[in-house]
């Protein structure tokens, strides 16, 4: 079981990573008007999400193995797993954003995914916290 947690925290460490910085790929191409600019941004993005699908489907088998295999419960596993559900709409919501971009309908300001982009930098803090800790 050791391994399976290993491999756990790499997949969620390497899907936070594309969490963290797809937004901040947004925040330019918000800010872009250049045509060739906006592409490469546009391509980087396109890659990006694509290589987030398979971490973040693995990370979430991984924990699956884990809590299975451990039988873990508690008031803090109910709220990981609630945070767990919320970062997995962030990551879909995200593609929505992605096609957006895309079909050039993007109607928010770089500003707004300045802000977007923090909810993972929350959603991680207080995630390890639950984990870490088990407050309840």
């Amino acid at each position: 079981m050791l391994w399976v947690k290993a491999f756990h925290i790499i997949f969620v460490t390497s899907w936070f990573a594309g969490l963290f910085y797809l937004p901040r790929i947004y925040v330019n191409l918000a800010m872009e008007t250049e045509p060739h600019a906006y592409a490469r941004l546009l391509l980087m993005a396109q890659k990006l999400y694509r290589f987030m699908q398979p971490l973040m489907l693995l990370a979430l088998a991984l924990g699956l193995w884990l809590w299975l295999g451990y039988g873990v419960t508690g008031g803090w596993m109910h709220a990981k797993l609630t945070l767990v559900i919320l970062l997995i709409g962030y990551h879909h919501y995200c593609g929505k954003l992605l096609k957006q971009f895309n079909a050039q309908q993007n109607k928010r300001s770089h500003m707004w995914f300045r802000w977007f982009n923090e909810i993972p930098v929350l959603l991680l803090f207080a995630v390890v916290i639950l984990v870490v800790v088990k407050p309840f």
